[in-house]
C-alpha cells in the first residue's frame, strides 16, 4: 500500500482554484483502494507569515472543512493539523538540520525569492524545507503530489532522507514526487493565475448575492453585444469550461460565435454552474463552519491515528541517533 501525504498552508478559505487545481485531484488518489493518504494543515509553516491566532483557527478551521466538504474520507485516511503534533516535527526537524548544509537551504526558492529583501527574511522561512521535510518523513510517506514549482523541496527532502540513512542506517523512507501533469492552471478573475494574494479568486462557498458579485468582476473586453466575441480569449468561458460538460462547453461557445449573446449573460451562466456543482460542498463547508465541534472530533480522531505512526518513525530515528 503507497502512502501519499498532502499538506496544506492554514492560509484562508480554499478557492475555486484550490479545488479545482489541489484538493479534487487529491481526493480522487485517496479514493483508490491501494492507496493511504496523509493530509495535514500546515498551520506551524503558516506562522512564517500569519501572526494572528485568532485568524489561524480561522483559516484552519475552513480549510479542514473544505477538504471535508469535497469528499476527503478522514476515517479511512489521515487528516491531522500538523501543530497538535509540533513536538514530533520539529524535533525531526532539528536532527535534520543538523544534516543539512547551508547552501542547500540558500538555494531554495521559498528563499531566493525574498532573498533581495532579507529584512523580510525570518529563520522561519529559510528553514522551511526542513520543516517540510519533516513533515513528509515522519510518516514515511511513499509519494507527494507537487506542483513543477514544488519539485526542488520535494527533491531536498529526499536528500535530506539519502543524507541521514547514509549515516545512521537505512530508518527514514525516501520520498518520490507525484507530479499530475494534467492538472490545471485556474485562472483568476483577472486572466493571471487564480490566487488569495492577487485577490483574483473565486470563492464557491459563498452565499448566492456574494458569489455573483465576484463572478461579475471577472474582466472582459469591450466587444459589443452584437458583435461575435472569441472564446477562447475569455476568461469567463475558460472558468465554464473547467466545470461544465462538453455539450454545455459547446453551446456556449456557440453563443459566442453567432453575437448577440453578452458577457453578462456568460458570468450569469457561469454563476448557476457553480451555485448547482457545488450545492453540496456549500452545504457540507457550512455545516462544519457552524458546527465547530463536529469538526473538531474530525481533527482529533486523525491526529490521535496519525500520532501512534509518529510514535514510531521518532523511537526509531532516536534509537539510531543513541537518544533511546
Amino acid at each position: 500500500m503507497a502512502r501519499i501525504l498532502t499538506g496544506i498552508q492554514a492560509s484562508g478559505r480554499p478557492h475555486l482554484g484550490n479545488i479545482l487545481g489541489a484538493i479534487l485531484p487529491a481526493v480522487k488518489l485517496s479514493q483508490k483502494p491501494d492507496n493511504q493518504s496523509f493530509l495535514f494543515i500546515a498551520d506551524l509553516h503558516s506562522m512564517t507569515t500569519i501572526k494572528d491566532a485568532k485568524l489561524m483557527q480561522e483559516n484552519t478551521r475552513a480549510v479542514a472543512a473544505a477538504w471535508l466538504a469535497c469528499g476527503f474520507d478522514a476515517d479511512k485516511n489521515y487528516f491531522y493539523r500538523q501543530s497538535r503534533l509540533a513536538g514530533f516535527h520539529t524535533e525531526l526537524m532539528w536532527y535534520l538540520c543538523c544534516q543539512t548544509p547551508f547552501p542547500m537551504l540558500s538555494n531554495a526558492l521559498s528563499f531566493k525569492d525574498k532573498s533581495d529583501r532579507l529584512s523580510d527574511v525570518n529563520a522561519g522561512l529559510f528553514t522551511y524545507p526542513v520543516l517540510q521535510a519533516a513533515d513528509i518523513l515522519m510518516y514515511q510517506a511513499n509519494f507527494v503530489p507537487v506542483g513543477k514549482d514544488q519539485k526542488q523541496h520535494l527533491e531536498m527532502s529526499k536528500d535530506m532522507a539519502a543524507s541521514f540513512n547514509r549515516t545512521y542506517g537505512e530508518v527514514l523512507t525516501l520520498p518520490e514526487p507525484l507530479i499530475d501533469e494534467s492538472v490545471m492552471v485556474i485562472p483568476g478573475t483577472d486572466g493571471t493565475k487564480m490566487s488569495k494574494s492577487y485577490n483574483n479568486y473565486i470563492d464557491v462557498f459563498l452565499d448566492e448575492k456574494p458569489l455573483l458579485k465576484s463572478i461579475k468582476s471577472i474582466v472582459s473586453d469591450s466587444t459589443p453585444l452584437e458583435a461575435p466575441k472569441n472564446p477562447d480569449t475569455d476568461i469567463t468561458f475558460k472558468l465554464f469550461s473547467l466545470v461544465a460538460n462538453q455539450n454545455e462547453i459547446g453551446e456556449l461557445r456557440q453563443n459566442y460565435l453567432r453575437g448577440g449573446f453578452g458577457y453578462g449573460h456568460a458570468k450569469q451562466l457561469l454563476f448557476e454552474k457553480l451555485w448547482t456543482k457545488f450545492e453540496k460542498e456549500r452545504d457540507i463547508f457550512n455545516y462544519y463552519m457552524k458546527n465547530e465541534a463536529a469538526l473538531e472530533e474530525k481533527l482529533q480522531e486523525g491526529e490521535a491515528k496519525a500520532k501512534d505512526i509518529a510514535e514510531q518513525t521518532m523511537k526509531e530515528v532516536r534509537k539510531v541517533l543513541g537518544f533511546a
